[in-house]
């Protein structure tokens, strides 16, 4: 799994803090640039809500890997006995 293939969030966050900055710093909006601005973070947030749904797919993978590992170990309550 190549990383550069894949949304970086923390990119993404940083990305989005700039544009709220942007419009937070301006006393008037340039209407034209502040469009560019809002499609912009519409793209990141959009990127950053499938990269989400990744991430959450991979835990729940790890999840159940520990799960079936745990259920399949030998150290149960049945070894304990004694």
């Amino acid at each position: 799994m190549a990383k550069e293939d894949k949304t970086d969030l923390s990119k993404n966050l940083e990305k989005l803090s700039i544009i709220a900055d942007w419009f937070d710093e301006q006393s008037e909006v340039d209407v034209e640039e502040g469009l560019k601005k809002v499609k912009e973070a519409a793209g990141l947030i959009k990127e950053s809500k499938v990269r989400l749904a990744e991430i959450e797919n991979e835990f729940e993978e790890v999840k159940s890997q520990i799960e079936d590992e745990i259920e399949g170990s030998p150290e149960t309550s049945d070894s304990q006995e004694g």
